[in-house]
């Protein structure tokens, strides 16, 4: 109760001092809700917004009934405070299927000067496309791509510092941070090869920390409605095995050794308008180096490899019957594969149930810039022999302000 009376008396000081104005991501000059907030599209003192996600999935089943999920998504209350020109702050509180409480972002940017910034503290990782733009409205179908839950898993974000900015000059736009890496081992194992590093993901909740991570993106916006990103992330996970262990016990030490592995990822993605056509691709590689010592410790049946990437095609049919209409009707489609168990190291056998294509097509329904009706159909398939493909209906609600 307390979280929700917050909520509220934050969002009624927002309609005194201002709201998020947010903007289409594939544009020259891109904009997420944070950057809404750090560019001054909102108050000059306390800027209030918000996103939310309210979803029914149903499960189609020739040979047997399935029951369907209505679920409230997520809601989120996004809060932006202006110290000075130079100094914000910026957050999120997320609620998950109204009963779990997250904070998404918490971090202060000062501005050093046009070119560069500095920031700290809770901070998402730049991967792909989703991670950053996870605003219900900015994207085609009612759920997330599956791709960005399982090799890049959204929302990824950890603790961290580094330095930001545009170069216009160039038309780049730059992101350099060292974070704390994926939590691997708590005495037991987090990774697994159905999901990758999903449940390794700190989120800032007292998160332990061995080693420093690297994490950087480049994105070209130089050309009127494109924009292409290039990121990679690099270190090793973190564990709760060396905790106690004295330098002198190299059986200890070898043996909370074989709770870290090492991660290499890549990343490109692109997306472009031209005119009433929508265009995005993406492309997710990650690497593991120590995976056949952390299975054989843990148990666990972690891949040493996994690969993803998608397409997709929209287009706004109701500009055909309307050039002028504020309302946007986008007919689209994704075609979107992603593999777990790409490559795996001896001793555990590759599973072909985690190499799975997706087909998704679907309408989304722009009653305006901010607030979305969706509706899709999707058709989940892998490699495993004999599988039968599986079938499912969503329909969603999707609100940003």
């Amino acid at each position: 109760m307390k979280i929700l009376s917050l909520g509220v008396g934050m969002l009624l000081v927002g309609s005194l001092l201002g709201q998020v104005v947010s903007s289409d991501t594939t544009s020259n000059a891109p904009l997420n809700s944070a950057q809404n907030i750090l560019s001054g599209n909102g108050a000059k003192k306390i800027t209030i917004g918000g996103y939310g996600q309210i979803d029914y999935n149903q499960p189609l089943n020739d040979t047997a009934s399935a029951n369907g999920k209505m679920d409230v998504h997520r809601m989120v209350i996004l809060v932006g405070y202006k110290f000075n020109e130079r100094v914000q702050f910026v957050t999120e509180v997320e609620l998950e299927h109204v009963k779990e409480v997250y904070v998404e972002q918490a971090f202060i940017n000062y501005k050093i000067s046009q070119p560069i910034n500095f920031r700290a503290g809770l901070m998402l990782i730049p991967m792909g496309i989703i991670n950053e733009y996870h605003e219900p409205t900015t994207y085609n179908g009612v759920e997330r791509p599956n791709l960005d839950g399982k090799i890049a898993p959204t929302t990824w974000r950890e603790m961290g510092a580094g330095f930001t900015g545009n170069i216009d000059g160039l038309s780049l736009k730059y992101q350099a941070y060292v974070f704390n890496g994926f939590l691997g081992y708590d005495g037991g194992g987090k990774f697994r090869g159905s999901d990758g590093f999903r449940k390794g993901r700190q989120k800032g909740a007292e998160s332990t920390f061995n080693s420093p991570n690297f994490s950087g993106k480049l994105d070209f916006y130089g050309i009127k409605g494109l924009k292409i990103g290039a990121a990679g992330y690099f270190g090793k996970s973190q564990t709760t095995a060396y905790d106690g262990v004295l330098n002198s016990d190299t059986e200890a030490l070898a043996a909370a050794d074989s709770t870290v592995i090492g991660v290499s990822m890549f990343g490109l993605d692109a997306r472009y308008q031209y005119k009433n056509l929508f265009l995005r691709a993406q492309l997710l590689s990650a690497t593991m180096t120590n995976v056949k010592e952390y299975n054989a410790f843990t148990g666990s049946d972690l891949g040493s490899a996994m690969l993803g990437y998608y397409g997709e095609v929209g287009y706004d049919v109701l500009s055909i019957f309307k050039k002028d209409a504020k309302e946007k009707v986008i007919l689209f489609g994704r075609y979107e594969f992603y593999d777990t168990h790409s490559s795996t190291t001896e001793g555990t056998d590759k599973n072909d149930s985690f190499a799975r294509t997706d087909l998704t097509f679907g309408v989304t329904y722009k009653v305006s810039n901010g607030a979305a009706f969706k509706a899709d159909y999707q058709i989940f398939d892998n490699e495993m022999e004999n599988n039968i493909s599986s079938r499912q209906i969503n329909l969603g609600v999707g609100v940003w302000f």
